[in-house]
């Protein structure tokens, strides 16, 4: 999937993961010459992601169930102290994936819609309207009319640009260990982090994927962490999640998508689902401008408007939660959960519950009567904040 050697393109795409690959695939189905920019050699690695996709996340990938290794229902929650309240639907509403294999398939789909790919090189600079690249084929200047960068937290095109970035990074290990559990079942441990949580995510018989973020002392909490687990590691993996949305998304012939724009969801870390909405809507800003040669801000500012109307509220949300969750002490958390064992919000949850759009279970939460007892080590997080 090497690129041709043209030094001109309609769409240059810098970041080939889901957000990259969807927004190359969508411009090149539409006729545009697109070119998708990867710095690694090999797509979908190192890996930086759980691997845990909602539904919806797994749907809008548009690939086959070749990446899944597991679906899940539910999910435990236990607290530091012990409490324990557990949370199945009893139906598939996740799954776990190998990455690796995903983003490979997504790119696949893009370079057979005519994207080219460019692997084990990497932006070193803007020009005016052009990329400088440094990589396997030396150096080269390319020429674009749109550039979309999806290029993750530490987005080299935004820094190059000297836009505004996300407010709020963590930083996070996770290790693939053996570990027998209930495959329906994510854990979920919220005080193995005091700003985040921790997770095992089944990933196929025997096997777990233990992890946490925080937005320091992160070897020192994974440490004490994996005390709980198998002392042997398959695999090691870290990451960085941007958390808050840059203020501009647009700006310089340029749009941001996915972590690059801070789209990752503050409940829970990932970012493919709004990664790849965000892609899409970036594709379908940059086809109209090149239709219509036009590619000032009064034509890219539509990309903000696309993805705010989609998912925005819910990100706005999402953030609002994390604030609260940072002024949780260990034994607010403990209280908190065992007053989520309660039978009418356990249903709520299991009915209402979406890991990509908060918002309908959190009003269905705040109409049901077993929400009284949350308040007690709600009303110390600032909760009203939520309305």
């Amino acid at each position: 999937m090497m690129s041709q050697q043209s030094t001109g393109y309609d769409v240059v795409v810098v970041g080939a993961g889901p957000a990259g690959s969807a927004a190359a695939g969508a411009c090149a189905k539409a006729g545009l010459k697109t070119l998708c920019i990867e710095e690694h050699g090999t797509i979908g690695y190192p890996v930086q992601c759980a691997g845990l996709l909602s539904n919806a996340a797994f749907a809008e990938c548009r690939v086959s169930d070749r990446a899944v290794m597991n679906r899940v229902s539910g999910a435990r929650v236990i607290s530091g102290r012990g409490s324990r309240v557990c949370i199945n639907a009893k139906k598939t509403m996740a799954l776990v994936v190998d990455r690796g294999t995903l983003d490979r398939e997504m790119a696949e789909h893009a370079a057979g819609a005519g994207a080219d790919y460019l692997l084990h090189t990497s932006v070193c600079g803007l020009g005016i309207n052009t990329v400088m690249t440094r990589g396997v084929g030396g150096e080269r200047e390319i020429a674009y009319r749109v550039l979309i960068a999806a290029d993750g937290p530490r987005s080299t095109i935004a820094r190059l640009l000297g836009m505004q970035r996300s407010p709020v990074y963590l930083a996070g290990i996770q290790a693939d260990v053996p570990h027998d559990s209930d495959p329906r079942f994510v854990e979920v441990y919220p005080d193995a982090s005091p700003d985040f949580f921790g997770w095992s995510i089944p990933a196929g018989q025997g096997r777990a994927r233990i992890g946490l973020c925080s937005r320091g002392c992160v070897p020192e909490l994974f440490a004490a962490f994996r005390k709980s687990f198998a002392p042997s590691t398959v695999h090691l993996a870290t990451g960085t999640i941007p958390l808050g949305i840059m203020p501009k998304t647009y700006g310089h012939r340029t749009l941001f998508v996915g972590d690059a724009a801070g789209f990752a969801k503050p409940t829970s870390g990932g970012g493919v689902y709004t990664g790849i909405r965000s892609a899409r809507h970036a594709a379908a800003v940059a086809i109209g401008a090149c239709e219509k040669d036009l590619y000032d801000d009064g034509v890219l500012s539509e990309y903000e408007r696309l993805w705010s109307n989609d998912f925005g509220n819910e990100l706005a949300l999402g953030f609002r939660l994390f604030e609260m969750r940072q002024r949780l002490s260990p034994d607010d958390m403990d209280e908190l959960v065992r007053a989520l064992d309660d039978p009418g919000l356990i249903g709520a949850i299991e009915e209402y519950g979406d890991m990509d759009r908060p918002s309908a279970l959190v009003k269905k939460l705040l109409m049901n009567p077993g929400t009284l007892r949350l308040l007690g080590p709600l009303a110390r997080t600032g909760f009203k904040a939520l309305f």
